[in-house]
């Protein structure tokens, strides 16, 4: 069962996107909370899968940037979305600086443009559960951020992965030694989900890795099937 915080001083607002959360996922636990104080408090105690958050609070013009700073304390990686009435061609890219993971203005998108937003999250925060149950060693190689903030690190360099290709690799690193279907892979891919432009985004992906280590071999191509993720593992 996921848990969201819901952080917003507009309580007409807050119940509408707790009612839009409700509808896409029913099964959903939404905490919401109107104030700074309640709500730094609750970020303390409580483990949430993902947090909903206005920059403004009451007379706090700034006080999401502090919850976010909170969020990001706990070092587990929760996703943050940031929705205020801010105009996002001057905060959006403040906050995806402090981590936030996306941003939505107020008034300017409608239910569906949330709930694919608020899905994406979900979908991340279990690529970060999975992620942290991914074994030490691969871990010690490869090193990827849950909210595709920055670049995934192969053996401590940076690999420069476009969004679509970070995804993919994160797919195939949690199920590292299986092979994952081009139908699995489609999941990931927005635009384009055929195995021609999956293919184009592992080429991509095998022509980043060689560019830091040439001898990476990694991505095995499993034929009529899909891929599967299986570099060696680093010596001891």
């Amino acid at each position: 069962m996921p848990r969201i915080a819901v952080i917003e001083d507009d309580e007409t607002f807050s119940r509408q996107l707790a009612g839009w959360i409700r509808s896409a996922r029913p099964d959903a636990q939404v905490d919401q909370w109107f104030n700074r104080d309640d709500a730094e408090a609750a970020l303390s105690r409580e483990t949430y899968d993902v947090v909903l958050l206005d920059i403004e609070l009451g007379r706090e013009r700034h006080a999401g940037v502090a919850l976010i700073n909170a969020v990001n304390k706990r070092g587990d990686g929760v996703p943050v979305l940031v929705v205020s009435a801010m105009p996002a061609a001057i905060y959006r890219s403040i906050m995806k600086a402090l981590d936030a993971w996306d941003y939505l203005q107020k008034t300017t998108f409608e239910e569906a443009d949330f709930v694919e937003t608020f899905l994406e999250l979900l979908r991340v925060a279990r690529e970060r559960r999975a992620l942290q149950g991914t074994p030490q060693a691969a871990q010690d190689e490869l090193s990827l951020d849950p909210l595709w903030q920055r670049t995934p690190l192969w053996r401590g360099q940076r690999v420069n992965l476009p969004l679509t290709a970070q995804r993919i690799l994160a797919t195939l690193a949690q199920r590292r030694g299986e092979v994952v279907s081009y139908e699995e892979l489609f999941d990931v891919v927005k635009s384009g989900r055929n195995r021609d432009n999956v293919r184009k985004h592992v080429s991509t992906i095998r022509d980043a890795f060689r560019e830091v280590d040439p001898t990476f071999d990694g991505i095995e191509n499993v034929p009529m099937r899909g891929f599967r993720f299986t570099p060696p593992r680093p010596a001891r």
